[in-house]
């Protein structure tokens, strides 16, 4: 019978599949499933309960109670005990064995029930417990038995009974703000659950259950009737809802599971069946997620309206209101904005923006009313290309940006109720905007937004422990506006298909002109969106030591009060992208570039700092340090004696004094010398090694550093006389943190040490498991050859997966090539590895020869692979 059943079941879904493959809504899908099922659950109840079928009432509850069941939905049912009472012969212990069978059974044909047994009193008390479970119940069908069983349950689960409409409602938004919170407050996550995430389908079904349980409705369609909805609304949320049940049950199909969660190696697959083509296949993963995206940002809007509409109207309509005008277009009600008539908007479209304008300059105020939040959406047709060229549009606009207080919180706004896109049609097109990497983990108009606040919290003296030197240059930005407008548009033209800088400083210029921002204002903002990465480039992926590098920068960036916007720009902008990418190091590179550069500026362009100046310089400061420890000179000479001049270009004057004692008391028989110093100039801990040169140093130094789960930000090499070698990596835990634990630093110190002891052996193969997602962003290995412009070294850079044990098996083409390193950049984009190594021949000359680079470039692709 086990076996008749399941093919039953196998037929039935492989018939669906078909059928949706071919086009059949899942709409229509998901209520025959649950019809058949119906039919078989009752089939099964028959053969079971044989007669005492009909005293008991099997019911189907949640979303199989409202007929809504994907392929691998749970399936929740209830049954309902009668209470036997005298003279009745029929007791609990009849049912048990019969219904123990019936759920058994189910579990053997697969179906994996979600059951609950019960009478009417103890689901009642089970309901007045748990909001969940009153609002699994409110969904409620009776499949078969006793139909005054289930009336009797029905008849009392009414607000009127229990959970009243106010309760119900205050623990919904309790339940919704945490379940936001799971998913940091945003739709926007990169692997997004289709049905718990916000805007998703849960976000559908709470607005159901808190009006149709106030007024007794059994869908959205009487909330139309009702005129909770209007018709424009009714079809945004119908249509939302048949695009996220066709997404759900092709995920359902696609895994053969109840997934929710469109993770990575699920996106590329589901992009083709939706018919998102294209030759670059991350485009059409791009597009079929910019779709999900504004389908779940428009379900957010009407959740977030509804639900207050509701309140306003539904729990506090007999309540007294304080009224307050505001101007001749709006009043504020209970400290809400609201128009005076609905005709405000039409009469007067700039309304439209003066609303939120209103809500800067007025602080009592804490939002907009639901009835005026609909008529924004109804009435954004008005914001045409009139409106967007009207002078006194554009004056409203750039006030916004130039208040005190609430830019931020004003704009999410306008992006949330439309205004924003419709304003700036550029912006309306990274709405929802996606790039499928690992490296942008919000959408293109929330990491904007999120640049924007980031900028706003350097004005904010709560936030000036976090980043003083910003707090400090924004109080000396004369006019903040030009940042934002900057932040706005920097990313603007994401997705066009051209160089996002180039044109959005184009559609940044438009803008100013538009506004009337003055020519010296307009080119500012112009020249930070064109280069608003060319900070955060060189202070990663250049070697900031290099007074030629810095000359170079400077000159690019042509002044101080360019410099300033920049920097604020830049960090900004870090910390909007990723909230893993922000820490310690690059907070360290940003601000040691810029402090150099505002040093430049003030000594003058056209004097720039020569190589022996700077050597100098640092030699003059690292005595200056060790005399203050007590170091006698002929010990610093005899050091020092040792090292080159480009040691003291390449390090920083405490490194310097700090390496310098440690060679002063370190003899042969303490080779290799291994130290760590948590915290160094630079945010990152520091490891120092000096050792014996040997073949794979560097090799072995990474693959023991990688093995331990430790992220390498940079590694300079020198070689130093008496056939000694010194290394050095700036270091942190993956996670960004430093690395605090005293414990984990001599375990780190020992492990090179051990290693480092062995220089016959090979390096060590990194065994650590690579990463779910890393493997659907598999980035081609290329390597480009640069040339140095003083002729020192070859630029090697390299473009990779960022698989454990790179930097180790780079290390080792280097040997097997006889490549010397000097120095090298570590920059981790996502899933993507883009590190720049400075290096020559075993001759201390640059590789000039092509067969040279040939060689050397077939080697690491054998090693690393060519993804």
């Amino acid at each position: 019978m086990i076996k008749t059943y399941k093919d039953r079941l196998g037929r039935k879904h492989a018939e669906l599949v078909d059928w949706f493959r071919a086009g059949t809504p899942a709409a229509e899908l998901i209520r025959l499933r649950s019809d058949f099922l119906d039919e078989i659950l009752i089939d099964c109840w028959h053969r079971f309960l044989g007669p005492l079928a009909g005293r008991l009432a099997l019911v189907a509850v949640g979303g199989y109670g409202r007929r809504e069941l994907h392929p691998h939905s749970d399936i929740d049912i209830l049954v309902l005990l009668d209470t036997p009472e005298p003279p009745d012969p029929i007791t609990h212990r009849d049912y048990q064995q019969p219904l123990t069978g019936f759920l058994n059974f189910l579990w053997d044909i697969g179906l994996k029930p979600a059951q609950s047994v019960r009478t009417v009193e103890e689901c009642l008390e089970a309901a007045e417990r748990d909001q969940t479970i009153i609002t699994n119940l409110t969904e409620a069908r009776l499949l078969f038995g006793r139909e005054a069983l289930f009336e009797a349950l029905a008849s009392r689960l009414g607000p009127e009974h229990i959970w009243p409409s106010k309760e119900f409602f205050e623990a919904k938004m309790a339940e919704q703000a945490g379940r936001y919170a799971k998913y940091h407050d945003t739709a926007y996550n990169l692997e997004p659950n289709i049905k718990e995430g916000p805007g998703g389908l849960r976000d559908i079904q709470i607005i159901g259950w808190i009006i149709k349980r106030h007024y007794n409705s059994r869908n959205l369609q009487d909330l139309l009737r009702q005129g909770w909805l209007t018709e424009a609304e009714y079809a945004e949320l119908a249509q939302a809802q048949d695009f996220l049940w066709q997404v759900r049950f092709a995920l359902h199909v696609l895994t053969k599971r109840c997934e929710d969660r469109l993770l990575f190696e699920y996106q590329k697959e589901l992009a083709r069946q939706f018919g998102y083509m294209d030759p670059d296949i991350n485009v059409a993963v791009e597009r079929f997620m910019q779709r999900y995206f504004r389908t779940v940002m428009g379900l957010e809007r009407l959740n977030e309206m509804l639900l207050q509409l509701f309140k306003e109207v539904g729990l506090h309509r007999d309540e007294d209101f304080i009224i307050l005008p505001i101007n001749e277009n709006f009043q504020a009600v209970n400290n809400y904005v609201e128009v005076l008539d609905p005709g405000v908007f039409r009469k007067r479209p700039l309304a439209l923006l003066q609303i939120f304008l209103l809500l800067q300059q007025n602080t009592s105020l804490q939002g907009i009313r639901a009835s005026t939040i609909r008529l924004i959406r109804q009435h954004l047709y008005l914001i045409d290309e009139d409106f967007r060229r009207n002078p006194e549009a554009c004056r409203l606009f750039m006030s916004i940006l130039r208040q005190k207080t609430g830019i931020t919180r004003q704009l999410r706004r306008m992006n949330r109720y439309g205004v924003l896109a419709a304003y700036l049609p550029p912006f309306g097109r990274v709405v929802g905007r996606m790039q499928y990497d690992l490296f942008h983990v919000y959408t293109v108009d929330e990491h904007t937004l999120f640049v924007i606040r980031n900028l706003r919290r350097f004005s904010l003296p709560q936030y000036r422990a976090d980043h003083p030197l910003c707090t400090e240059l924004f109080e000396l930005i004369p006019k903040p506006e030009i940042l934002y407008i900057a932040a706005l548009m920097h990313d603007i033209a994401k997705g066009s298909g051209e160089d996002h800088s180039t044109l959005g400083a184009t559609i940044a210029q438009e803008f100013c002109l538009r506004h009337g921002i003055s020519a010296r204002d307009t080119e500012l903002i112009k020249w930070l969106v064109q280069h608003h990465l060319i900070m955060s480039m060189t202070a990663q992926r250049k070697d900031i030591n290099d007074p030629e590098i810095i000359h170079q920068f400077a000159t690019a960036v042509r002044g101080q009060a360019t410099l300033d916007h920049l920097y604020l720009l830049t960090v900004a902008d870090i910390r909007a992208t990723n909230p893993n990418l922000w820490n310690s190091w690059k907070d360290a590179l940003l601000k040691e570039l810029y402090l150099t550069t505002r040093w430049v500026f003030r000594r003058g362009l056209t004097k720039p700092l020569e190589q022996a100046e700077k050597i100098a310089q640092v030699k003059a400061e690292s005595r200056a340090l060790l005399h203050k420890l007590g170091i006698p000179e002929p010990i610093v000479e005899r050091v020092w004696n040792t090292l080159n001049d480009e040691y003291f270009l390449r390090y920083l004057p405490e490194e310097a004094a700090w390496h310098t004692v440690a060679i002063s008391f370190c003899g042969p028989e303490d080779l290799p010398l291994v130290l760590l110093r948590p915290v160094s100039q630079r945010g990152s801990a520091e490891i120092f090694i000096y050792a014996q040169d040997q073949d794979f140093i560097f090799a072995h130094s990474t693959a023991v550093l990688e093995q331990l789960g430790l992220t390498i930000f940079d590694a300079k090499i020198i070689t130093a006389g008496g056939g000694r070698v010194m290394n050095s990596y700036h270091i942190l835990e993956q996670t960004g943190e430093p690395i605090r634990d005293q414990f984990r630093q001599v375990q780190i110190c020992a492990k090179l040490r051990e290693c480092l002891g062995r220089p016959g052996d090979a390096p060590i193969q990194v065994q650590r498991r690579e990463s779910r997602q890393i493997k659907h962003f598999t980035v081609a290995t290329q390597l480009y050859f640069h040339e140095d412009p003083q002729d020192r070294y070859t630029i090697l850079e390299l473009v990779a997966t960022d698989r454990p044990g790179l930097l180790s098996k780079v290390g080792r083409a280097f040997t097997r090539c006889g490549i010397r390193l000097y120095n090298a950049k570590i920059s981790t984009i996502g899933s993507r590895a883009e590190d720049i190594f400075y290096i020559t021949d075993a001759g201390d000359r640059p590789l000039r020869q092509e067969s040279q680079r040939q060689i050397l470039r077939d080697c690491i692709v054998a090693l690393v692979g060519s993804h």
